[in-house]
């Protein structure tokens, strides 16, 4: 069992962000972290906790009197004895009170916002730190004890050029981290790049960079094991491969979702109606033909994709129309323990992937 907090505060809100989130306001976030704790109280039924995720939103934005009042209310939570706690943070929010705390308090692991190093691509994506802040915060960081921590990169964005991203790598490579997390920018609806209609770079460039990042990094000795995901040997995200294995998970705050006994469900994205109590949006229960559909949509994501003895333990037979189709034309692989994508057709995996939507399992 695993848990997602959500924390929908920014001190500044990116231009490319579509997530759940509002201007920081103190008073705002006092009476959300109440409700927040009435919401735990609602839903958790005591099990051992494997993963947390507190992620936003950034919640490094919150002040350190706010910070211990969330992780009061984490507390109420039994974690196992091996255990992984990872907190999301923002360059120019956090410093050495912030960090001690969070290490002092149980966090093993930091997912830090970093995107790029690129001054000219920072503005563009309206984030407010500098490259020397970056190095010099995840010195601080290692400094107090993390030893496992996770940077975002984002490319594809309109303007760079592939000298751009091979700088950026290097940078990242700089840093010494164990875990590197890559977005190609999506211009989603309502984030500020869309309403200036900015245009999305050419597929091919797209294509190329994807490539790129892919050879440097396994050149480098991390290993590619999710699509958009690569990490040292034994760093990997335990938590998000819990969404990717599709096991269930407590989704607690604004915007957040969750998948238990059978039921994905999604909160409310209205912060009033959240503080008011009023959490849940929709809760779909699942029969075993969404639910197999969903273990091959999240476990195909895997570089290594789905166990095939796993599988057959929990459905019966991994081998439906469908998969035989796809293994016939290539795209799929069967190397007699797992069936995953052909490498060749990793960056395409969503066309592969919206195959299995609508299939017949039974």
């Amino acid at each position: 069992m695993s848990i997602y907090i959500h924390i929908p505060f920014c001190d500044n809100i990116c231009s490319y962000c579509d997530f759940c989130k509002v201007f920081y306001n103190s008073k705002l976030v006092d009476d959300y972290l109440c409700s927040l704790s009435n919401e735990v109280d609602k839903y958790y039924k005591g099990e051992v906790i494997n993963t947390i995720y507190v992620g936003g939103g950034t919640p490094s934005s919150l002040s350190l009197e706010q910070l211990n009042v969330l992780f009061s209310i984490i507390k109420k939570f039994k974690l196992s004895d091996n255990y992984e706690f990872t907190f999301e943070c923002n360059i120019e929010n956090i410093n050495y009170e912030k960090l001690k705390f969070l290490y002092d308090n149980g966090v093993n692991r930091l997912s830090i916002g970093v995107q790029t190093f690129n001054e000219k691509f920072l503005k563009f994506l309206n984030r407010n730190h500098t490259s020397d802040e970056v190095f010099s915060k995840i010195k601080l960081a290692k400094e107090i004890g993390f030893s496992n921590i996770n940077i975002d990169l984002i490319y594809a964005i309109p303007g760079e050029t592939l000298d751009d991203l091979n700088h950026d790598i290097d940078m990242f490579l700089g840093l010494g981290i164990n875990h590197i997390s890559t977005y190609s920018l999506i211009l989603e609806e309502h984030t500020k790049l869309y309403v200036d209609g900015v245009s999305n770079i050419e597929e091919d460039m797209d294509r190329n960079m994807y490539d790129l990042i892919c050879d440097r990094l396994a050149s480098n000795g991390f290993n590619h094991y999710e699509i958009s995901n690569f990490s040292k040997e034994g760093c990997e995200s335990r938590h998000n491969l819990v969404y990717w294995n599709n096991l269930n998970y407590y989704g607690f705050g604004c915007g957040a979702s969750g998948y238990i006994d059978n039921i994905r469900y999604d909160n409310t994205r209205s912060l009033n109606k959240y503080i008011s109590g009023s959490y849940r949006l929709n809760e779909d229960v699942l029969d075993r033909n969404v639910i197999i559909e969903n273990e091959f949509i999240l476990g195909l994501r895997k570089v290594n994709g789905i166990n095939i003895c796993d599988f057959n333990k929990k459905y019966g037979n991994i081998f439906y129309d469908v998969v035989n189709r796809l293994i016939k034309e290539g795209k799929l692989i069967n190397d007699g323990s797992n069936i995953y994508i052909n490498p060749d057709y990793i960056y395409v995996s969503n066309s592969i992937l919206v195959d299995f939507i609508g299939e017949k399992y039974e």
